[in-house]
């Protein structure tokens, strides 16, 4: 699985350039000016099969509190590149060092209302890796099944009115084994952009 997913993915040589493929969709929400950020994409192979890494965000952030979300944040001035803010990240919150960590592949681009340009990057992560959330941002780690959100019915869309527009707002069903939280937004779009991905593969 994991060779597919990296056939699907956009080469680690050349970081995605691009505008993020969402803007039309948010162009009147989001601020004039998107600040970069990257987040970590990442996948366990466990004896039960690949599985996915998600955070659970302390309840007191400014932005996303409680929420479901993938590891990362904004790029720094001292960060090399979108990788290594995805690296440093993922290490500050969860205590995952780069040593642990095998980068395969970006996604798209995305952009988010609270004024982010995100690119994921998708990530082996050893199997080994022991998780040592900082508790000022990560209330707790946890894994999904990757069958389970790539699913065809695991991922749905609500139209919401938001701003005077109707929005899209994706979400993944709970996984039947039990999750912290709702999967849905940002990080959900992220995993429907996997699928997406994979499907378009021949």
């Amino acid at each position: 699985m994991l060779q597919r997913i990296q056939q699907a993915l956009r080469p680690l040589a050349t970081p995605p350039a691009d505008k993020p493929w969402n803007h039309d969709e948010l162009e009147d929400l989001m601020p004039p000016a998107l600040r970069e950020a990257a987040v970590l994409v990442g996948l366990v192979e466990r004896s039960s099969g690949t599985q996915v890494v998600f955070t659970r965000r302390t309840d007191q952030l400014r932005h996303h509190a409680g929420q479901v979300s993938f590891p990362g944040g904004a790029v720094e001035l001292d960060d090399a590149d979108v990788i290594a803010a995805a690296l440093r990240e993922t290490h500050e919150e969860i205590g995952v060092g780069a040593a642990l960590i095998e980068p395969l592949g970006f996604l798209d681009p995305m952009a988010t209302i609270t004024g982010f340009r995100v690119v994921p990057l998708v990530a082996r992560i050893d199997a080994d890796y022991h998780a040592i959330p900082d508790p000022a941002e990560v209330a707790q780690v946890f894994e999904l099944p990757l069958d389970f959100i790539l699913a065809p019915d695991t991922l749905f869309h609500a139209e919401v009115p938001w701003q005077g527009r109707v929005r899209r707002i994706a979400e993944l069903h709970p996984w039947p084994g039990g999750t912290p939280a709702r999967v849905w937004g940002a990080t959900a779009i992220i995993i429907d952009n996997l699928r997406q991905r994979l499907e378009a593969l021949p």
